[in-house]
């Protein structure tokens, strides 16, 4: 065994929960109450559960400051791959606002309940490649136009679902499912939860198109004459193309060394310093993407230090309630937690935490960036009102999934394996 498993450090407990979750659960909790400081709440959350390991628990790396040190060793990779994804897509996400794509498609939408269930088809498939956030936003403000600026909170609740639900089956459409395939899963396992994603669309889609039609018809002569930029769209192929490829030579030739090198984030940045010929970059987006992307980095570096051992053991119940708990809190940290445990099925867990905080308005990034757009929204008991279908079809979607494909506890994917077989010093999520 490893010197990295030699050390394990006895965490106190209170009722039996590890102080460690205790901690964790009140920086999640201050994450969702304050969420105007979410950022704040973070870092003193961090700094908080890293000065209780270190004078009371230490690390499985070591006691103390040493220990502490050696584990940001170990994590640093994963860190500095989400830091240059998370800000790189911040700038596809912009290129692709620009190539003028959005304002082109709802040309092609019919004039009845078709058209606003169309729309949140459209939202689904772009948050599959672009930030959930992009996608909702763009998904909002197609529907600001097409319906006279009164979109009802159901359809905006539909909106925000749709966005989460296209990035839980696609590696490139959400944090979640980005660290997924950072730490060695395949995307063929995250490409599992579109079975579920489809089924809840309809589900929740259906109903929340037809009140929207109801609530305000859909405005027959909107129609944008938007020319589209084909430059920027080419600059949101390449990005992601260098990025899937990067991945998929990284995993099959330099396994090992993957461990040691952000190879997927400076790929993508190496493809945006390429384009910069081509169409300049917006990055007047950056300071907010960084400053986002600390937060994110904060709670996956405390899901990181908690004691795993101690979570009930991985199992389609656990994942089913993983969707409800990450209606309240963060699912950043849930993904992490997962992932450093290990023995799920990943297209569940992808799901689960990608498309069940879609029940409440603030806990998605989605919902929070789209209700500064429609300031209606921030109310969760309207929210669960009117958008109820999306508890309803995060259900249906989940047991459809099971009954089709069954649980397939995943063995140690090839991060969690490196992990396991690094020699002292050296180590992969």
């Amino acid at each position: 065994m490893s010197e990295i498993s030699a050390f394990v450090p006895q965490a106190p407990a209170v009722f039996g929960i590890p102080v460690d979750f205790l901690l964790f659960g009140l920086t999640l909790l201050g994450v969702a109450v304050f969420h105007h400081h979410t950022m704040r709440v973070a870092l003193a959350g961090l700094v908080t559960i890293v000065i209780y390991k270190i004078a009371f628990t230490g690390f499985k790396t070591g006691a103390g400051v040493i220990g502490f040190v050696s584990h940001v060793g170990h994590e640093w990779v994963i860190l500095a791959n989400l830091l240059c994804l998370l800000t790189g897509f911040a700038l596809l996400s912009r290129h692709f606002e620009k190539s003028q794509v959005p304002l082109v498609l709802p040309k092609y939408l019919p004039h009845d309940w078709r058209a606003a269930f169309g729309l949140l088809v459209m939202v689904w498939i772009l948050s599959s490649f672009l930030d959930n956030i992009a996608a909702a936003l763009i998904g909002g403000a197609m529907a600001h136009e097409l319906y006279r600026a009164k979109v009802h909170i159901g359809y905006l609740a539909a909106i925000v679902a749709a966005s989460n639900a296209g990035g839980a089956w696609s590696v490139l459409g959400d944090t979640t499912t980005t660290m997924m395939w950072i730490a060695g899963v395949a995307p063929g396992q995250v490409f599992e939860a579109i079975i579920a994603t489809i089924v809840a669309l309809f589900i929740f889609g259906i109903p929340a198109a037809i009140k929207q039609q109801r609530y305000s018809p859909i405005l027959q002569h909107a129609r944008a004459h938007a020319r589209v930029d084909s430059m920027r769209v080419g600059i949101v192929g390449l990005i992601l193309v260098l990025a899937l490829a990067t991945n998929l030579t990284v995993n099959m030739k330099f396994t090992e060394q993957a461990a040691h090198f952000p190879f997927i984030g400076v790929a993508v940045w190496v493809a945006i310093l390429l384009s910069i010929l081509a169409r300049r970059p917006d990055w007047d987006v950056l300071p907010r993407a960084f400053r986002g992307s600390i937060f994110l980095l904060s709670l996956v570096l405390i899901a990181s230090m908690m004691p795993v051992e101690k979570l009930p053991l991985a199992s389609w119940r656990t994942a089913l309630g993983l969707g409800f708990v990450s209606a309240v809190f963060d699912n950043i940290p849930l993904t992490a937690l997962a992932l450093k445990q290990g023995g799920y099925d990943w297209g569940f867990v992808a799901y689960a935490v990608g498309f069940g905080g879609s029940m409440i308005w603030f806990r998605p990034s989605a919902g929070v960036a789209l209700s500064n757009m429609y300031p209606e929204a921030k109310s969760v008991g309207r929210w669960v009102r009117h958008g109820w279908c999306v508890a309803v079809a995060y259900i249906i979607g989940f047991f459809v999934m099971l009954g089709v494909l069954n649980w397939h506890a995943d063995t140690p994917h090839k991060a969690q394996a490196r992990f396991q077989s690094a020699p002292s010093g050296h180590s992969g999520l």
